[in-house]
């Protein structure tokens, strides 16, 4: 059983497995409580592509500032080195350059 709260228009705005004040008692495969799931899923899922997204902006932008000698690899903390190495090598080794967002000076 989950507890839902609803707004003013009868929508649930949260869930909880716990029963607070003002909240109803649902059952977990109520049509309202898999339409909200659904709706804070997809706009979970957008998030995160968002986030995908910006990552590999980073990814090349740091390669970017390590081929024009503004940073080196080595003024990253370890872990950070260890995260964009394994990264690169997953891309080349599944993608290619097919995601290439910034070419390289030698691709120029």
């Amino acid at each position: 059983m989950l507890y839902a709260k609803r707004n003013p228009e009868g929508q649930i705005e949260s869930l909880s497995r716990e029963n607070t004040h003002g909240s109803e008692a649902l059952p977990a495969d109520h049509p309202d409580v898999l339409a909200f799931l659904q709706a804070s899923g997809a706009a979970q899922g957008a998030f995160s592509n968002l986030d995908a997204s910006l990552v590999r902006v980073l990814e090349d932008l740091v390669d970017v500032l390590i081929s024009r000698n503004v940073i080196r690899i080595t003024d990253l903390p370890p872990e950070a080195q260890k995260k964009l190495f394994e990264r690169k090598r997953f891309r080349e080794n599944t993608l290619g350059n097919a995601l290439k967002l910034v070419p390289d000076a030698d691709d120029q």
